[in-house]
């Protein structure tokens, strides 16, 4: 089992015949991951990827004719916000968006759209949802992790390569991970994550990494006290830096700027998290 994607979903790719699409669908195939078609408009009725993929103008004309249940956004940031109200509008379960840096009304008017709808949406700015030996619905490289019962979610892109690739090497599989992203204004955010990797079987424990900036990270802190019984681990990239840098130019008298970069690890140990002080951390916590 898995969340928000599993072997079942049927994936298109907006965009398609951009430079990006076209190579990160190509990557998804090789992956195994269950392809239906793509969206690139003038150029419907088209083929892409030797022929294996049908091209359609609409997001309604691919849902309609491949049944696609998700999909990965490839377009440029002043168009993405219509790709993600199209996909809403037709009723597309799950929404993936690379593209990142969307402005900020835009992102207001698709929040709303959300609210009025079934769809979920996984970013802007994410690096996808990744289920290993599944599907790979996004950006991912191939091979970087394997199926095991460790759930991931991560602002960053980068920081969850990195870790699902140090879990591989200690050997720990991982179940799903998912990049929220870390644009202002986002879709899916940490607590409806827990919410599902709580209720996901196939996840014994689960991996949070957080970064600097905004308060989501104690709101997750506040979910996990309050609805997740499996154990997390948590990586708060940012604060141990930052307070090691700084820590020379405050007396205690000025010991409220730090306790502030601190926040938000003080209220994940409140709530019984295991924060890991560096990322190579976290495979022993695992195992512990």
């Amino acid at each position: 089992m898995s969340i928000l994607i599993s072997a079942e979903s049927r994936i298109m790719v907006q965009g398609i015949t951009g430079r990006r699409g076209h190579f990160h669908a190509s990557q998804m195939l090789k992956s195994g991951s269950q392809i239906v078609g793509g969206t690139s408009p003038g150029k419907g009725g088209d083929w892409s990827h030797e022929g294996r993929l049908p091209i359609f103008d609409t997001v309604r004309d691919c849902v309609d004719a491949t049944s696609a249940d998700v999909s990965v956004i490839f377009v440029p940031p002043h168009s993405t916000a219509d790709a993600i109200l199209e996909s809403i509008d037709c009723g597309v379960k799950t929404i993936i968006s690379i593209t990142g840096s969307i402005p900020l009304q835009d992102m207001m008017v698709v929040k709303s759209a959300l609210k009025n709808s079934d769809s979920i949406l996984v970013g802007p700015n994410s690096p996808g949802v990744l289920v290993p030996g599944i599907a790979n619905a996004g950006i991912f490289p191939n091979d970087i992790a394997f199926q095991g019962n460790v759930g991931v979610v991560s602002r960053s892109g980068t920081l969850c390569y990195e870790i699902v690739d140090t879990l591989k090497r200690e050997g720990i599989g991982v179940s799903t991970v998912v990049g929220i992203g870390d644009d202002p204004i986002i879709g899916i955010d940490y607590p409806t994550c827990l919410e599902l990797f709580e209720a996901d079987p196939h996840t014994d424990q689960i991996v949070l990494i957080g970064g600097p900036g905004g308060d989501s990270e104690i709101k997750a802190a506040t979910y996990i006290m309050e609805n997740v019984t499996k154990p997390v681990i948590a990586y708060v990239v940012g604060e141990s830096l930052a307070t090691s840098i700084l820590r020379p130019f405050f007396s205690r008298s000025g010991s409220l700027s730090l306790d502030s970069l601190g926040k938000k690890t003080g209220a994940l140990i409140d709530a019984s998290v295991r924060v890991a002080g560096k990322l190579s951390d976290i495979p022993a916590i695992i195992k512990s």
